[in-house]
């Protein structure tokens, strides 16, 4: 057979002459692989300081052997796999001390999943154990006794089940060989080597750290530990208790390997009653008040125990019907004859047949702990939570508030606090570190600081002022460019507000400022028989009011809420402003106003209206290295999402960039919805045809263009926020090549450079000035000793931290082609913290990416996920795009007359 004639067979056909309508050809490219650039060198600039780390030194002896990782797999005596969460450290605690020998007596770290890992091999590559458990440790199959077996009842495991011993079951373990992991790659990623394992083998030690947590009985929530100590609890209401406990995780830095401790917070549910937990979360005083709808939503995968016998279950939902009212099946043998099917309430079966006495909880629905096809119910009143369970709901703006406060520590608070975790821990004396040659310093890692001054600010008729610890003020000063307001309006919600006065005051407080601004065209209070109505309803019925009283939209809307800014009138009249009607609009709570009060919320309608409050005078001289003499588009990119467990509320996705080139203190958004939990910015570049892109970025790009004298940018800084370590590659070759092929789609001859700079705020590392109270002075920055051994990056603290710790932000300079030194950069990024036109004070994190994370907050406002989460249709509130098959509402796009200003400030 001709071997080239069986070549031309297997080919695939040729493509089509005429490609079908709406196919866009993909060109081959190749793919690009960019990796975190390297540290080109430290900064010098600024004051000399000497600041303590919460980095504790790592000495690794061990550089020889090997982690030897294991696959568990975990299953029920007749082959079902076990799903159960917490149940597999239990099992593996029972293996190790009844299989020890069989183990050659080695010890293992367990990550509580699928893998083990001990140091050397165990004797054989496969072990298979039998685990026998306790039933009350174990699951909720054999919750009651009585010999009911049909898969409607309270007891519902089946008969196969039901022949085994009461209180115990079987399981099932094996174990297999699945890698090793050299030590020797700690060392050498240290050296600022690139290792392939050194993520693994630090992976190992934090999986150490987690099992010597969860032997002390802790919650794990990835690697802080919570211990079930009433001191560690504080109430914030709702039924919802803030824990704090301790951080702890290895780190690569410029030093070597280090421990990071620090203080942690979770939120738990309060243990005790099911009935009291629902009348402290909904805020009422009688179960008959309790919404069922809502209890079901936040107890739903809680662990409770059962009375009399204590046994513990998960909650998996609510019957339809009240105690007195759901009826199974009950099979029952009479007099030696045949099973007998009955139809029982599950009251009269507790109450008459197990002979529990039901006091209050007749009326009320039951507990489920079954499965959808194999409920089992229990009366509410038999039901308490279980300690030490994690509440994972949204919590409420008093909540938030009250655990913020209850959580924080002052410096010197917080070193002893972290002092007595590491000596209680006791680290040095686990096994499993032992043998890994691992030893940790108790003592705090000094490092070296720099303090940068502040930038120069320019306020109006060109004076400049330099600020003072972090803060400034507009006494005597005047905006750069104070807006024109036309003809405006105050729509007023609440009845507790004194009208006239904050009218006239905030006028006055304008003007001083030089915003040209008259008295309002006309003040419209609200009906108040509409004020118990939906807030839709109550919005709506305000703008029949506007439209009879107005000849045309206003230029601007004041706007007096009722309550708290978050109040449920917020999104609904946000909505309506931006989306429909195209009007800036500034709402307020002014319970009590001064002068203080009445300039912040000036600045935000200045900002709102077109105007800006300050620059730094570097960028009115430009006088910014590198940015200044060369068109410079600045971006800032944030990710928010719904609350955890919550994977019916999409994400939003924000963008902003700067505009009105030289000057970098004004910025634009646009705001995208995207599939729930999807942390990479998917909306950048969406090419439908051969010229057209509907993503984002073009928008943006497009902006700049027509604000900047028709200049496009040939440098383009990015300021990511929210990403982790692992997802800084996905940020380079998904999010970045998404950016260059818009601008390569815009102007195929037009390559502008790029810089990536990465900002995280969710770490653990705090500074402390030693033998001192204070927190350290704002612009203080470290790029040195706890850094990274390799990549380029520092920590800053630009503000001033008046209360708590200080928490610095981490940046990662991932890419960069402008050729920023350590010095340029770290002043760039220093005074971006000072040009947000909201405050008079520097703020913790670059402006672009404040902006971006305010667009988002506010636009996930237009949509009411409360309503997407009931039902599958789309609300009014935006349209529904289909991602990979899943249905995402789209955002009410933007009024025009608001889409290209600082609507978010």
């Amino acid at each position: 057979m001709d071997p080239l004639k069986v070549v031309e067979e297997v080919l695939p056909p040729p493509p089509p002459s005429i490609l079908p309508p709406h196919v866009v050809p993909v060109q081959y490219k190749e793919s690009v692989n960019r990796v975190p650039m390297a540290r080109r060198g430290l900064g010098s600039k600024g004051q000399r300081i000497k600041v303590l780390a919460n980095h504790f030194s790592v000495t690794v002896s061990r550089t020889k052997g090997h982690f030897y990782q294991y696959s568990v797999a975990i299953t029920y005596e007749d082959g079902t796999p076990v799903e159960a969460k917490g149940i597999g450290r239990k099992l593996l605690d029972k293996v190790q001390t009844t299989y020890h020998v069989e183990l050659d007596k080695k010890n293992f770290a367990y990550d509580g999943e699928k893998s083990l890992f001990t140091i050397g091999a165990l004797p054989q590559n496969k072990f298979q154990f039998t685990v026998v458990l306790d039933e009350k440790v174990s699951s909720n199959r054999n919750m009651l006794t009585g010999g009911v077996d049909d898969p409607d009842s309270p007891n519902a495991a089946d008969k196969k089940r039901s022949k085994r011993q009461p209180r115990s079951k079987t399981y099932t373990v094996v174990i297999t060989y699945a890698t090793k992991i050299p030590l020797q790659a700690i060392e050498s990623a240290l050296q600022g080597e690139d290792s392939e394992h050194f993520q693994e083998a630090v992976r190992v030690l934090d999986i150490i750290l987690r099992q010597h947590a969860a032997k002390r009985g802790c919650l794990l929530v990835r690697q802080s530990f919570f211990h079930n100590e009433s001191r560690n609890f504080s109430d914030i209401g709702g039924g919802v208790h803030g824990c704090h406990g301790f951080h702890s995780s290895f780190r690569a830095t410029q030093g070597g390997l280090s421990l990071n401790v620090d203080v942690s917070t979770t939120m738990t549910v309060h243990p005790g009653p099911v009935e009291q937990f629902l009348l402290r979360n909904q805020n009422v005083r009688s179960a008959r008040e309790i919404d069922w709808v809502k209890a079901k939503r936040v107890l739903k995968s809680l662990r409770i125990t059962v009375a009399p016998t204590n046994t513990e279950h998960k909650i998996t939902g609510l019957s339809d019907k009240s105690c007195k009212q759901q009826l199974f099946s009950l099979k029952q043998r009479r007099d030696g004859k045949d099973e007998q099917s009955i139809e029982i309430s599950v009251y009269d079966y507790f109450v008459h047949m197990k002979k529990i006495p039901l006091t209050w909880s007749a009326d009320l629905p039951c507990i489920n702990t079954g499965k959808p096809k194999r409920p089992v119910y229990v009366p509410l009143e038999l039901c308490s939570l279980v300690s030490l369970q994690r509440y994972t709901k949204s919590l409420s703006s008093l909540q938030r508030a009250s655990l913020v406060e209850k959580s924080r520590q002052g410096p010197k608070d917080r070193m002893a606090l972290l002092t007595d975790a590491l000596r209680t821990s006791n680290y040095n004396a686990d096994p499993l570190l032992g043998a890994s040659g691992v030893s940790m310093s108790n003592h705090f890692t000094k490092v070296d600081g720099r303090i940068l001054p502040a930038p120069q600010l320019t306020v109006g008729n060109g004076m400049d002022f330099p600020p003072r610890d972090g803060r400034w003020n507009f006494n005597n000063k005047k905006l750069v460019e104070p807006a024109t307001i036309g003809t405006w309006i105050v729509v007023n919600f609440s009845f507790r507000c004194d009208l006239r006065r904050l009218i006239q005051d905030l006028i006055r407080c304008g003007r001083v400022k030089g915003v040209i601004i008259e008295d309002p065209y006309k003040t419209f209070e609200e009906n108040p028989q509409f004020r118990r109505s939906p807030p839709h309803v109550r919005v709506e019925k305000m703008f029949e009011l506007i439209k009879q009283g107005l000849p045309g939209p206003p230029a601007f809307v004041l706007c007096i809420l009722p309550d708290r800014k978050n109040s449920e009138l917020y999104g609904p009249w946000k909505r309506k402003m931006l989306s429909e009607v195209g009007v800036p609009t500034q709402c307020i709570v002014p319970t009590k106003f001064n002068d203080q009060y009445l300039t912040n919320v000036m600045l935000k309608i200045n900002a709102k209206m077109g105007g800006i409050n300050s620059l730094l005078a570097v960028e009115r001289s430009r006088l910014i290295p590198l940015v200044s003499r060369t068109a410079t588009l600045i971006v800032g990119m944030d990710v928010s999402h719904g609350s955890p467990g919550r994977a019916d509320v999409p994400s939003i996705a924000a963008v902003v960039s700067s505009r009105k080139w030289p000057f970098i203190s004004s910025y634009r958004a646009s705001v995208r919805t995207q599939p729930s939990k999807m942390e990479m910015v998917g909306c950048l570049f969406k090419k439908v045809s051969d010229t057209k892109d509907e993503g984002v970025f073009r928008e943006l790009l497009l902006d700049f263009y027509n604000t900047s004298g028709s200049r496009k940018p040939e440098q383009i800084i990015i300021f990511r926020d929210g990403v982790s370590e692992s997802q800084f590659s996905q940020v380079l070759n998904i999010e970045l090549e998404q950016m260059i092929e818009a601008c390569r789609l815009l102007d195929d001859s037009w390559s502008p450079k790029f810089m990536v700079v990465i900002a995280q705020k969710n770490h653990h590392t705090r500074f402390f000035l030693e033998n001192a109270t204070a927190n350290v002075p704002p612009g203080t920055i470290v790029d040195n000793g706890i850094c990274h051994p390799r990549n380029n990056d520092f920590y800053m603290c630009a503000h001033a931290g008046r209360i708590g710790t200080t928490r610095p932000t981490h940046y990662h300079v991932l890419y960069d082609e402008l050729g920023f030194s350590a010095d340029d950069l770290q002043e760039l990024v220093h005074s971006l913290s000072y040009v947000y036109q909201r405050s008079t004070t520097a703020i913790s994190i670059v402006a672009p990416i404040c902006y971006a994370h305010l667009a988002a907050a506010q636009m996930s406002q237009f949509i009411k996920f409360d309503e997407i989460s009931e039902t599958t249709s789309s609300s009014s509130h935006g349209g529904v795009t289909s991602v990979s098959g899943v249905q995402i509402q789209d955002l009410p796009p933007l009024h025009n007359n608001v889409a290209h200003s600082m609507f978010f400030c």
